[in-house]
């Protein structure tokens, strides 16, 4: 009898402040395969993408907060990386089956690449979920 492969899934954001437009995302990627890895940007990241009054929460407690969901089964601390080698030296480590974006997400190019890379599929699990963003959330 042979042991079925358990099909991995890979994530990978900011979840600076988590919302429901996240929760809906993770879900859905989680339904994809058997295991969710959440790649989850360092600080520094989330400085030169969204400002410096971000990240709201630091890595660690984004981790925390990730790991107490029921559907993530592993966070992966990403340090500040400056280069797409160093993301697929980190996806060849973990050769997800499937790398889970949404649909008209900016970063599905690369999200394309890194699935080409190890040999997974890029599926797309679902739209961009109502008018959610942290950075809309901070301008309130």
């Amino acid at each position: 009898m042979t042991e079925k492969k358990e099909i991995v899934v890979l994530v990978g954001g900011c979840f600076d402040i988590l919302h429901p437009g996240h929760i809906i995302f993770l879900q859905k990627a989680k339904k994809a395969g058997d295991k969710l890895v959440v790649l989850l940007e360092s600080d520094e990241k989330i400085k030169k993408l969204k400002g410096t009054s971000r990240p709201v929460h630091n890595q660690k407690e984004r981790s925390l907060v990730l790991k107490a969901l029921r559907f993530v089964d592993e966070v992966v601390l990403l340090p500040n990386i400056q280069t797409e080698e160093e993301y697929d030296e980190i996806i060849k480590k973990i050769k997800p089956d499937i790398i889970a974006a949404t649909y008209g997400d900016s970063q599905n190019q690369y999200k394309k690449r890194s699935a080409k890379l190890v040999g997974a599929k890029l599926k797309l699990v679902t739209k961009l979920i109502g008018n959610y963003s942290s950075s809309k959330i901070l301008d309130r």
